[in-house]
This record gives C-alpha cells, sequence and structure tokens, in this order.
C-alpha cells in the first residue's frame, strides 16, 4: 500500500502541474469580447407565412416537436404572423450591417436591436440567395464596427468563437475550433463552408465568427442537427465569400458569379479507376449544356475536371464555388482527364443564369435541381427526373416539405428531365395555384402540393 502511494503522490501533483501548464495555454477570450460585443445587433422582423400538414414550423416549436401530440392545429393550413429572430453585425459606422438572407427573407419589417438596447428599423441593401447573405443599413451614425480577417488563412484546429442571439439570449458567446474547410452544402453550392464545433443555436444565424485577433472569419449560417438544436456540427461562411458578395451588393445590387455551363458528378473509386485516375477526386462532367461557356470551349460528358487555375478540384462540390467567385467573362485554364490522358482547356465563363435581376419572385419555389445522372438512373430504374440539390429556407418548396436528395419524378403528371422543364412549369403557375408534384424518397412515391404564394415569396 505505501509502495502503490510513493507511485501516485508523485503522479497527481505531475497532473496538477500539467494540468496548469494546459489551463494557462488556453484562449483568454475576454477582451475579445468585451472590444467585439458593441458591434453586434440582434435581428427580429414580422411578416406573414402559411403553415399547414408537413410544412415547416418556427425554430422554437421545431425543438419541441417530437414531444407535441399532433392536433387540429397542424391538420389545415392557417396564416401566422411570423417573427424571424437572427443576428448581424455592424460593418459601417453609418450603420451598414450584414446577416444571413434567410433571417430577413420573410420579413415585411426588420428591426435590429444595438447592444446599448436603442432599436432601428432597418432596409435592405440587397440580398444574395446563393450565399445566404443580406446587406442591411439603418440610420444611425458612429457605431462600432467589426473589421474582417483572411478566411483562407484559418487553420484546421485554430480557436475560433461566435457571438449571437441564439433562442432570444443577446450577446450569447460560445467558442470551438475549426473542424473543417471548403465544406459543401447542397442548399449553397457556392459557398465553401468552414465547420466547426461552436456551439450554433436558432438565432445565431448571421452573427460572427471570430479569430483570436478578433476578426471577423466567418458568418454564422447553418447546423447539421437531427433535433433543432446544436448536434456539434456548425456552418459558417467564410468572410473571403463574404467580402466579395458585400463588395457586389454596394456596387451592383446584385451578386454576379461565373457559369461553366456543366452538370457534374462525385467521382467514386469505381469511377476513378474506369478514368485512369489515382485518386477519387475532381468533378465528372455528366452533361454539357448546348451553347454554353463549356460547350465552347470543347469540354465535353465523360471529362473529369480535376483543377481550375491550377488549384486542385478535391471533389464535384468543390468546383462550383471556385468557378462562382470568378466574373463572368473571365477566362479559366481547367486541367481535365480525357480518355486516360491529362490534357488543358480554356473557358471563358459565362454568368450563372436567373441572377441577371434580384427579384425574389423570379424563383419562387426556392429549389436547386440537377438531372439524373445515368448511373442513378439504372440504380433506380428511372426513365428520367431531378435531384433536389438544395432547398432555400423558407422558400415555397421548404414550406411544401421538399428536401435536398429528394427525386422529383414528375410535375402535375408531366415528366422532368432538366431543370429548365420545372423552371418553365413554375413560370406558369398562377399565383396562388398549386401543384402536385411526384416525389421518389427513401424508396417510396408521394405526391407534395407546391403552391406558388399569392404576392411571391
Amino acid at each position: 500500500m505505501i509502495s502503490a502511494l510513493r507511485w501516485l503522490v508523485p503522479g497527481l501533483a505531475l497532473g496538477l502541474l500539467l494540468g496548469c501548464e494546459n489551463e494557462a495555454r488556453l484562449p483568454d477570450f475576454t477582451g475579445l469580447v468585451e472590444d467585439a460585443a458593441p458591434a453586434i445587433v440582434n435581428i427580429s422582423g414580422t411578416g406573414e407565412v402559411v403553415e399547414g400538414p408537413g410544412q415547416p414550423v418556427p425554430p422554437l416549436f421545431e425543438w419541441f416537436r417530437d414531444f407535441v401530440e399532433p392536433g387540429e392545429e397542424e391538420q389545415k393550413p392557417r396564416q401566422q404572423p411570423h417573427r424571424s429572430l437572427g443576428s448581424g453585425f455592424i460593418l459601417s459606422e453609418d450603420g451598414e450591417i450584414l446577416t444571413n438572407n434567410h433571417v430577413i427573407a420573410e420579413a415585411d419589417e426588420i428591426l435590429v436591436t444595438l447592444a446599448d438596447q436603442r432599436q432601428f428599423k432597418a432596409k435592405v441593401i440587397g440580398r444574395d440567395k446563393a450565399s445566404d447573405l443580406a446587406l442591411l443599413r439603418i440610420e444611425a451614425d458612429d457605431l462600432p464596427v467589426l473589421r474582417f480577417g483572411d478566411s483562407d488563412r484559418l487553420r484546421v484546429g485554430e480557436w475560433v468563437l461566435a457571438i449571437g442571439s441564439p433562442f432570444g439570449f443577446e450577446q450569447t458567446v460560445t467558442a470551438g475550433i475549426v473542424s473543417g474547410k471548403r465544406r459543401a452544402l447542397g442548399s449553397e453550392q457556392y459557398v465553401p463552408f468552414l465547420q466547426t464545433d461552436v456551439a450554433i443555436n436558432p438565432g445565431n444565424s448571421g452573427g460572427p465568427l471570430f479569430n483570436l485577433k478578433g476578426e471577423v472569419v466567418g458568418i454564422n449560417s447553418q447546423i447539421f442537427s437531427q433535433t433543432g438544436g446544436y448536434m456539434g456540427l456548425s456552418f459558417a461562411i467564410p468572410s473571403v465569400t463574404a467580402a466579395n458578395v458585400i463588395r457586389q451588393l454596394r456596387e451592383h445590387g446584385r451578386v454576379r458569379r461565373g457559369w461553366l455551363g456543366v452538370v457534374i458528378q462525385q467521382v467514386d473509386g469505381a469511377l476513378a479507376e474506369s478514368f485512369g485516375l489515382e485518386h477519387a477526386t475532381g468533378a465528372l462532367v455528366s452533361h454539357v449544356e448546348s451553347g454554353g461557356p463549356a460547350d465552347k470551349a470543347g469540354l465535353r460528358s465523360g471529362d473529369v475536371i480535376l483543377e481550375v487555375d491550377g488549384e486542385t478540384v478535391p471533389g464535384s462540390a468543390a468546383l462550383p464555388p471556385m468557378v462562382g467567385q470568378r466574373a463572368p467573362g473571365e477566362t479559366v485554364r481547367l486541367s481535365i482527364m480525357r480518355d486516360g490522358k491529362r490534357t488543358q482547356l480554356r473557358v471563358n465563363l459565362g454568368e450563372v443564369p436567373g441572377e441577371e435581376l434580384a427579384s425574389a419572385d423570379e424563383d419562387w419555389t426556392g429549389l436547386s435541381t440537377q438531372p439524373l445522372s445515368e448511373r442513378l438512373k439504372r440504380q433506380l430504374n428511372l426513365e428520367e427526373g431531378l435531384l433536389v440539390r438544395g432547398v432555400q429556407p423558407g422558400s415555397a418548396a421548404a414550406r411544401a416539405g421538399l428536401r435536398q436528395g429528394d427525386l422529383i419524378l414528375s410535375w402535375a403528371g408531366d415528366a422532368l428531365a432538366e431543370p429548365a422543364d420545372l423552371e418553365r412549369r413554375a413560370a406558369r403557375l398562377n399565383p396562388g395555384q398549386s401543384a402536385a408534384l411526384l416525389v421518389l424518397r427513401n424508396e417510396r412515391t408521394l405526391f407534395i402540393a407546391l403552391q406558388r404564394p399569392a404576392t411571391g415569396d
């Protein structure tokens, strides 16, 4: 017993000493929070939305949804006042504020509450659905501001901190590390997201993500959750992406993105071997739009895009933001694998279709789709259909209950083979009218009614 204690006591002492050293190395966020907090705001808005069976519900209700018995209130659609809740931060002393587009997308009136509890009505300077960012302005002067850092310089494992208003609790501070970079989420295909383990919940959206220098390196945007609450996976829009969007919104009121005109798919191990690749990397071109930039440059179906201007394309999801961050009219050099040989093409980029105007009514569905790959058709024994790549939060598709990964087989009985097929039918639908979509989900088919808003979305 005495012998055991002789080993135990020195071990405890060493453990305590190492614990003190590790504690001393942990970052002290107090100064950062004191400096940054005055420039962080709470954002709320009011509007009218329709709720009904199978449709989204407010975030707080979503948190408790599994514990509520379905009752009369979920059996029939009804008009409900909508109060969005999110965060934002001040960019300029004269009242420019950045937040997420989904925070204010359905608001008829936007109210900004400063850290000193002063409140202002805000106007929208510009919005960009593709990046989920919105630029607001309030009538105020001499406001505290935050500065951007370089998100490209962030390293995985680096400490980061968030300040926001989860569930309305203003000036809430949470910290963690960068878990990954250049993450692709289907709903925002032009954003190479930062992944963190910082605790983010509804209400944090639009708030800043800081590095230890007190610079904004991201805008907190989404969480991955099966419960509606934080589960350890949080995603932020990189500051480099946000700065480009802000500049264009200031100058043009909209965002223009480079466009190749291709449909791509992921390269798996089997495909990599068949195309003569050493690793499953790059983006496989499954369709080239006739007359588009890629078609004019000679890109073909079956080509694998490996690099853009010398930058490696790690997977298909990485290609859209790599191309989209470039300006229309810019020429890019693509390194591709064709017939087992590497070659290069130069492509003069076009502009992403459908983004010429800022009106939200142009894309009232909120759906991002692509044709089914030949492999998926064979696997599911389908002739045609559309894969839902993303659903814009708060959109008509989201309210109808459509999800990323759904396969849309038909629109009111008409087969769909290209996104343009869906867009044409959506454009012909009158405000207030609905169409029945046949959807394949988890190997089961179901009908979903997609309704065009009476006054636009």
